[in-house]
């Protein structure tokens, strides 16, 4: 009884994991900065940190590419 009640509850919690995973074809897009031209660009792909000019402009994920292009003309890094 207590085996089977375990292997129960064990299933029930793997597959729980499984639905709080986000869909995969969601748009997602971003404001990176270049700092040597100080200028900002909307990307649809996640920004490498590794580049040394590109930096993330901010840290929100907008769902709209005219989301994010409307951010892009209020923040601050953006407009120096």
């Amino acid at each position: 009884m207590k085996r089977s009640l375990f292997c129960a509850i064990f299933v029930l919690t793997l597959n729980g994991a499984g639905l709080a995973q986000p869909a995969g074809n969601v748009p997602a897009f971003y404001i990176v900065l270049n700092s040597l031209t100080k200028t900002c660009t909307v990307v649809d792909k996640t920004p490498r940190t590794d580049t040394p000019n590109i930096t993330v402009a901010s840290d929100t994920i907008y769902k709209t590419r005219a989301e994010a292009e409307t951010a892009v003309k209020t923040l601050k890094p953006c407009n120096q």
